[in-house]
């Protein structure tokens, strides 16, 4: 038998027992588990703001911690409260399209779990563009656009017009990179009347994954408007396209078109240009005046064209006439005087006056007096190219009359130049001058030798200016003994006005005299009419010494006809040595500005019809190897008392044959020279001189 203190001992080992099997069915229900929320796959558009949740069970004070599968970064913000973690992602991204897994661990136990974040983007709905209106019978292209897409290939998009499917299109292109797309498809068609009213749907579609029931959609519709343009225009008059001052007339149009189209009424102006009338498919005009005829348009307008379609009306005066002289036009020269005259007819006291077309200053002096007046423009200047407009009142009438004053500038005979003298076989240039012209845009200039045209020029230029220009050609031939007592023509013509049938015409004239080489007895030496190249050749003898030379002297500079001249005379300046071994003749004409350098002919130098601008010091320089000498001389050139030309055959006859005794002289005082002093002279040493 048991005793009672036994028994008093055995009662607490079985509670104790019974107390510990509790305990560890309790601990087995209160086990520590992990748990995630969305479970395991979450489906999240880019922009968006999403939190995955961890939590446990099982465990008092958990830790917890966030990663993603591949240890990326995790882009979001984690935050923990007692068994609870929230990673927080705003916005989604593309760095956000990971699993992530959330770890807990309690003491010596750890658990994970795991959750799929998956991205797309499909913001807008469809966006529908047309190529252009809508036009019956004309070729138009849909758009069916869908923006900043992912993943784009799972789009799907259909194109529907009503009930008709126009086209369907998947894009299932391989996707090399993480990006938003922009996607679409495009239907070419010829729209119909019936096509109007109809919708036209574009349908896009999302196929993220096929376990999707319900994947994101959009669509956007459009109703179709169909146009036709403006056609049929018609116009109708009423009493007559043919009127009287006074006479009132209404006219009525119409056009077909789809939307109607809306009338507009214009008229037509003399430049072409359309003036509005009016905005209404009927046009009244009451009171017409003569200014009223012309060509009246009506059109059609609606959003996708224009018909339109002319009328003329003719208003036909009364008894009463406004004349305006010497014309709708009127041709005069700069400085000439131009009188305007109005006369008016079939009225016994009108009133009358004058004004520009532009509406500036009249610049002339108006006088009237009965059914006439006068505008005098005196000198007529640039500031007078106008239209004119002459006004007439009569009672309640009113007309005008326009003319137009054209001007031009010709008032000289053309001016013919030559290079130098005319010399059988050297080439010269003949410049035909043209002073102080307008409009030089009509201006012709042709020169002639004989019968045969050298050169016709036409100036063609822009004119950005009102001025008063002088215009030349150019020409250089080469003349011949054969064309000696041709004459030379310098013909200028000058087209002024559209109503002159005859263009004004000016020519100058001048006889060509070409002269030729000649032959001396005994020493032959070619020249030029002007002056010879005379060179002169010395050698003097030392004992012990070789050949030397001596430096230039006895230099003759001078003037043909004299140093005092008149302007429009032509001069000759001749500059010959009196000894040359190898010695160059240089002639300049000194100004303070510097000195410029004569173009001179075998050391002559000719001005032809000089001017005042041509006085002033000459100088001629003689120098070879040992040295140089100067001379030099002052022309004065004095203004002409009147305009006559004072080149004439006579002076070139007295020219010539001073060109010839000069030689002639310069010859014997050589020759002479020679005689008294010893040495040598050598013609083909002269022939190497320069000038």
């Amino acid at each position: 038998m048991i005793s009672s203190s036994q028994q008093q001992l055995k009662m607490p080992v079985v509670l104790f027992g019974a107390s510990n099997i509790f305990w560890m069915v309790f601990a087995a229900s209160q086990a520590f588990k992990i748990e995630t929320y969305p479970e395991s796959w979450i489906l999240a558009q880019i922009g968006d703001s999403v939190s995955l949740t961890c939590s446990t069970t099982g465990c008092e004070s958990p830790v917890f911690s966030w990663r993603t599968q591949i240890d990326s970064p995790l882009n979001g913000k984690v935050k923990n409260e007692g068994t609870n973690s929230t990673l927080t992602m705003d916005p989604v991204s593309f760095e956000n399209e990971h699993s992530y897994l959330c770890t807990a661990t309690c003491g010596s136990e750890k658990l994970e779990k795991g959750i799929q974040v998956e991205i797309y983007s499909f913001p807008k709905d469809p966006e529908i563009h047309f190529s252009g209106l809508l036009e019956v019978g004309k070729q138009v292209t849909v758009k069916c656009l869908i923006p900043d897409v992912y993943p784009f290939d799972r789009l799907e998009m259909d194109l529907w017009k009503d009930d008709h499917l126009m086209k369907n299109q998947e894009f299932l292109e391989d996707m090399d990179r993480k990006s938003l797309e922009t996607k679409s498809l495009e239907v070419t068609f010829i729209p119909v009347m019936e096509d109007t009213g109809k919708a036209l749907v574009c349908r896009a579609q999302l196929n993220i994954y096929e376990t999707e029931s319900v994947p994101p959609k959009r669509n956007t519709t459009k109703e179709l408007q169909v146009y036709i343009s403006p056609k049929n225009t018609v116009i109708s008059v009423h009493p007559s396209t043919r009127l009287q001052e006074g006479d009132s007339v209404t006219m009525t149009c119409s056009s077909e078109g789809l939307p109607a189209p809306k009338i507009i009424w214009n008229k037509k102006l003399d430049n072409e240009n359309l003036q509005l009338l009016s905005g209404n498919e009927t046009l009244t005009l009451i009171a017409m005046r003569m200014e009223d005829s012309g060509t009246y348009v009506c059109e059609g307008v609606n959003s996708i064209g224009r018909s339109q379609k002319e009328v003329e009306l003719i208003v036909e005066e009364k008894p009463f006439t406004v004349d305006i002289f010497p014309g709708p036009q009127v041709v005069a020269q700069i400085g000439d005087s131009v009188v305007l005259t109005c006369r008016v007819t079939g009225c016994e006291s009108p009133s009358l006056s004058w004004r520009t077309q532009i509406d500036s200053p009249l610049s002339g002096k108006v006088t009237s007096e009965g059914t006439e007046s006068t505008l005098t423009l005196s000198p007529v200047g640039f500031e007078n190219e106008h239209s004119y407009l002459c006004t007439v009142t009569c009672g309640r009438r009113k007309l005008e009359k326009r003319i137009r004053v054209e001007l031009y500038s010709f008032p000289t005979d053309p001016e013919i130049e030559m290079s130098g003298l005319l010399v059988n076989g050297n080439p010269v240039t003949v410049s035909c001058r043209v002073p102080n012209v307008y409009p030089f845009d009509h201006l012709e200039i042709e020169l002639l030798n004989g019968e045969t045209i050298l050169m016709k020029k036409n100036f063609l230029e822009e004119m950005d200016r009102k001025s008063l220009e002088t215009k030349s050609l150019e020409v250089t031939f080469t003349p011949t003994t054969e064309d000696s007592g041709k004459v030379l023509v310098c013909r200028a013509k000058l087209h002024t006005g559209e109503m002159e049938s005859e263009h004004k015409q000016r020519q100058s004239t001048q006889t060509l005299y070409v002269n030729g080489k000649y032959m001396y007895p005994q020493v032959s030496i070619d020249f030029f009419i002007m002056f010879p190249k005379l060179t002169c050749h010395s050698t003097l003898f030392q004992e012990g010494v070789g050949e030397s030379y001596i430096a230039p002297k006895d230099i003759q500079l001078t003037v043909f006809p004299s140093e005092s001249v008149k302007e429009g005379d032509t001069v000759i300046i001749s500059c010959t040595c009196g000894n040359i071994p190898e010695t160059w003749i240089i002639l300049k004409k000194k100004a303070k500005t510097g000195d410029t350098v004569l173009k001179s002919i075998d050391g002559a130098y000719t001005i032809l019809k000089v001017q005042l601008e041509d006085a002033g010091v000459y100088e001629c320089e003689s120098k070879n190897e040992v040295g140089s000498q100067l001379r030099n001389l002052t022309l004065d050139v004095k203004g002409r008392d009147n305009t006559k030309d004072y080149f004439s055959p006579e002076l070139l006859v007295l020219y010539c044959a001073s060109s010839l005794i000069i030689p002639a002289i310069g010859m014997i005082i050589y020759f002479a020279r020679k005689a008294n002093m010893k040495g040598s002279y050598s013609l083909v040493e002269a022939q190497k001189s320069k000038v």
